[in-house]
């Protein structure tokens, strides 16, 4: 019993993630990449039919891929992620109420974005 559970609830956090990685392809500031290695973790542990899927897949699975073979993340998605979050540090401080709340948002995406571009390609 407690498998089962175990199991749909891996499926249903693989299909979230995979929802919301698919939601961030239209959404600034919702990121599409870490969602759908999220889904790609959580079907490898719920769903080997939603995890071949996406290792198969056009445009996720070379993502998934690299990032299950090596921790890689590509280059043109390290630029895009690197505009995105410069892009939302300016809306922030063109709209924050106070320097301090874009300071926080900006200062945690340059440390995502440090992690980012260290990690291979």
């Amino acid at each position: 019993m407690w498998t089962d559970l175990r199991r749909w609830l891996w499926i249903a956090v693989a299909y979230l993630s995979l929802g919301l990685g698919l939601l961030g392809v239209f959404l600034p500031g919702l990121p599409t990449t870490p969602f759908v290695l999220l889904a790609a973790w959580a079907a490898a542990r719920g769903s080997k039919t939603l995890h071949a899927w996406l290792l198969a897949h056009r445009l996720f699975g070379p993502m998934v891929r690299d990032w299950q073979a090596r921790g890689a993340v590509s280059r043109p998605a390290k630029r895009a992620a690197s505009f995105t979050m410069a892009l939302c540090a300016a809306i922030l401080f063109a709209t924050a109420p106070k320097w301090w709340m874009a300071a926080t948002g900006t200062a945690c995406m340059a440390v995502v974005a440090l992690w980012l571009w260290r990690r291979p390609e």
